[in-house]
């Protein structure tokens, strides 16, 4: 399974999860998909504060379920994941709006992440 399909299935366990509060049972995952997860479980407050602070206007309630698990799941990848260059990261979590999220979704996750890339230290890894 390619690495995109694998993020979108761990993006979308992620979105479950934060809607009912539980993820389906039996869910399978790839290890990939399952590190991303549980990734982003274990520093959502951090991720959730870096949103919040970048998304202007709004609070991280009002951002629609399915953004923030996208948000979340690219700015883990850019703080924990070394082997994933930053614009990976960047495109995959817009090319993920631009499939499943409102036509205006591609260009707030965008905004949103080019936000927070411009305030982070270079070398930035787990460092936020």
């Amino acid at each position: 399974m390619r690495r995109t399909a694998q993020r979108r299935a761990a993006t979308f366990a992620l979105y479950q999860q934060d809607v009912t509060g539980e993820r389906k049972p039996g869910e399978d995952l790839t290890p990939f998909a399952q590190e991303l997860a549980e990734g982003v479980e274990q520093h959502r407050g951090e991720l959730d504060r870096l949103i919040s602070e970048h998304a202007v206007g709004w609070d991280i309630d009002r951002i629609a379920p399915l953004e923030r698990a996208i948000l979340r799941t690219a700015l883990y990848e850019i703080l924990y994941r070394p082997d994933i260059p930053d614009e990976v990261a960047i495109d995959e979590a817009v090319e993920t709006a631009k499939v499943y999220c409102a036509s205006e979704a591609p260009a707030f996750v965008n905004g949103i992440l080019g936000a927070a890339m411009k305030r982070l230290p270079t070398g930035h890894r787990g460092s936020a």
